[in-house]
């Protein structure tokens, strides 16, 4: 991970998760209705930091348990809520983490896009996006409002546009003046008045895990 970035807002979150991000921010739900939305049970949800899915994620099944710096191995009540909601033997293949800033629900995944296939279903009670930037630096933006999705489109790539233009469904143009995936999340900065804390996104948080 990253070091520490030196201010808040959400273009940080490109260099926080250089590797490849997703955040999705949804209009009107609470972080549990979002998991909820994505696939989540109720009941499978716990609290995570953002540290505790990263070694999650990036651990073998056959490693041991007591190798987790952020889990006490002989909690057997905390293994066993971990293994039973499916972060524990194997690594899952994501984990979604989601908090809540100025009436959205935000959540972060560290590598997947599990809640881009969601987005219609999150956008039941207003605007709905989904920022992905992939392993190999490619980034991909989707737009839905009120159970339809509108736009999917590459920054700086409007040949490529599923939907509606960017430019005409948001206003948004991409100038090439930096990565597209950090000009849109500073367009919706400014577009949005969306703050996100880096140090929110960092501690416990409502976590899912899918496989």
């Amino acid at each position: 991970m990253n070091r520490r970035p030196t201010e808040n807002g959400l273009s940080w979150i490109a260099d926080a998760y250089s590797t490849s991000f997703t955040l999705a921010l949804s209009e009107g739900l609470s972080p549990y209705e979002l998991l909820r939305r994505v696939g989540a049970e109720e009941r499978d949800v716990v609290l995570l930091s953002r540290p505790a899915a990263y070694e999650l994620l990036l651990r073998d099944e056959e490693d041991p348990i007591s190798d987790l710096d952020f889990l006490d191995s002989e909690d057997e009540a905390a293994v066993a809520q971990l293994t039973s909601a499916g972060f524990l033997p194997a690594p899952p293949e994501t984990i979604v983490r989601a908090g809540s800033v100025a009436g959205w629900a935000f959540a972060l995944e560290e590598f997947h896009c599990r809640t881009g296939t969601y987005l219609a279903s999150l956008s039941e009670r207003g605007r709905a996006f989904c920022v992905h930037r992939n392993a190999k630096g490619f980034s991909r933006v989707d737009y839905a409002y009120r159970g339809d999705e509108v736009t999917s489109f590459e920054p700086g790539l409007p040949h490529l546009t599923n939907g509606v233009p960017a430019e005409v469904a948001l206003g948004f143009v991409d100038n090439g003046g930096e990565l597209g995936d950090v000009a849109f999340l500073r367009f919706l900065e400014s577009e949005l008045g969306i703050y996100l804390p880096f140090e929110e996104t960092e501690t416990e948080l409502p976590a899912a895990a899918f496989t």
